[in-house]
């Protein structure tokens, strides 16, 4: 059988956990698998290398943060190797590159285009592990890439589609996905399955259990993959194409993301193609735009309120003030810090009420609804950062999410 595995930053954080990592994978080994193993860097560096790198200048360049993010990740598998070896399990180090990941040209957020694999079969075939580093490629001018943060569950999930795996594990800090955060809700449940769709709709919402672009892949290609704990072997949440009764469940989850920011567009013409050149901008830019919020126009002018991840405020205040000089009159500035809070679940496909339960348990929590968006299966609201800890937790037992 062969088995792609990935281990997140937390499971490979010192040297101890590397070691452990290598004793999960050795078991494979003596079971008789073939291994293939993508790392993250270790817990905590990509965060310093990109405080370095703010360090020298607020804006940095990012072909160059795409050359520096990409040390963690080859640290972790020169020292996974290493242990391995320590261990006496025959294995060889790879990166993103020489793995066969080609992406496009976008730094910090490029898209897989093609994964070959490289020698990985070859290595495989002598009886080696194969240790990947995640969140890289190479763009086809030759660029180290990287693919955004939570990368190496792509690359993961990429690398299980592109080699024909058995089985993918995405190795983590959890024991799967729940129906909340636990560290907000303790009576959060862990889930046995779940459906690529809820499951991308919890991580676009800011789950952090998966990065949503691996999700995303894992659907297009239909890649069968299980979330479960890098440190003990309790089963995990299998994330899959059916799931049993999957309509009979009004709501899955709830996730929250705050690292949200909102910024304000006023005074913009209110005609046909105003609003495509703001966007169109926004992303030729690179910008994340999430939620939106239009008011109605009033002597041929409108405001428009959205959200973008913090990270990329800056980016869209400069985009703002090009797609906006040619409106006279018009007007972009930062509001402040919005939490996105969201009940997601395929049952709302053909049950109502569910926004109804939700509105009336936040009134009466005394929450503050500020925006709303909603998807078929997903309802976002926007609130104050202080709140959303207690949103979370009222929108759960709103539910009856929680452990009986």
């Amino acid at each position: 059988m062969l088995i792609v595995e990935k281990y997140g930053g937390t499971s490979v954080g010192d040297v101890d956990r590397i070691k452990n990592v290598a004793c999960r994978i050795k078991a494979g080994v003596d079971a008789g698998h073939k291994m293939v193993v993508v790392v993250s860097a270790r817990s905590g560096v990509t965060n310093e290398l990109i405080a370095r790198a703010k360090a020298i200048t607020p804006h940095p360049d990012e072909r160059e943060m795409d050359m520096l993010m990409t040390v963690g990740e080859q640290e972790t598998i020169a020292l996974t190797t290493m242990a391995l070896h320590a261990l006496g399990v025959p294995a060889v180090s790879r990166t993103g590159p020489r793995a066969g990941f080609t992406t496009d040209a976008n730094h910090m957020r490029a898209r897989v285009q093609s994964i070959t694999g490289g020698d990985i079969h070859g290595q495989l075939d002598a009886g080696k592990v194969v240790v990947v580093a995640g969140f890289q490629g190479l763009s086809p001018e030759g660029e180290v890439t990287t693919m955004g943060r939570g990368g190496s569950d792509l690359s993961a999930i990429a690398l299980a589609q592109g080699l024909g795996a058995d089985l993918c594990r995405i190795n983590t800090d959890v024991d799967g996905v729940y129906t909340a955060d636990p560290r907000i809700v303790p009576d959060a449940r862990k889930l046995d399955e779940i459906h690529y769709e809820e499951m991308l709709e919890l991580a676009s919402s800011g789950s952090k259990v998966m990065q949503s672009r691996a999700v995303e892949f894992a659907s297009k290609f239909n890649v069968p993959f299980e979330v479960r704990s890098s440190f003990n072997d309790n089963p995990g949440t299998i994330v899959k194409e059916q799931v049993a009764s999957m309509e009979d469940i009004l709501v899955n989850g709830v996730a929250v993301d705050k690292n949200q920011a909102r910024i304000g567009v006023n005074n913009l013409p209110d005609r046909p193609g105003a609003a495509a050149k703001v966007f169109r901008q926004l992303s030729d830019a690179g910008v994340m735009v999430d939620m939106i919020v239009q008011n109605l126009g009033r002597e041929g002018r409108a405001n428009i309120t959205f959200t973008v991840p913090k990270d990329d405020v800056f980016k869209a205040e400069k985009a703002l003030e090009i797609a906006l000089a040619e409106f006279e009159g018009a007007s972009a500035h930062t509001i402040g810090d919005i939490a996105k809070v969201s009940v997601v679940g395929l049952g709302m496909r053909s049950h109502t009420g569910v926004a109804a339960t939700l509105f009336d348990a936040l009134a009466e929590a005394g929450v503050n609804i500020e925006m709303i968006t909603t998807s078929e299966i997903k309802i976002s609201i926007g609130i104050r950062p202080e709140q959303a800890d207690d949103a979370v937790r009222t929108a759960h037992d709103a539910f009856g999410l929680g452990e009986d």
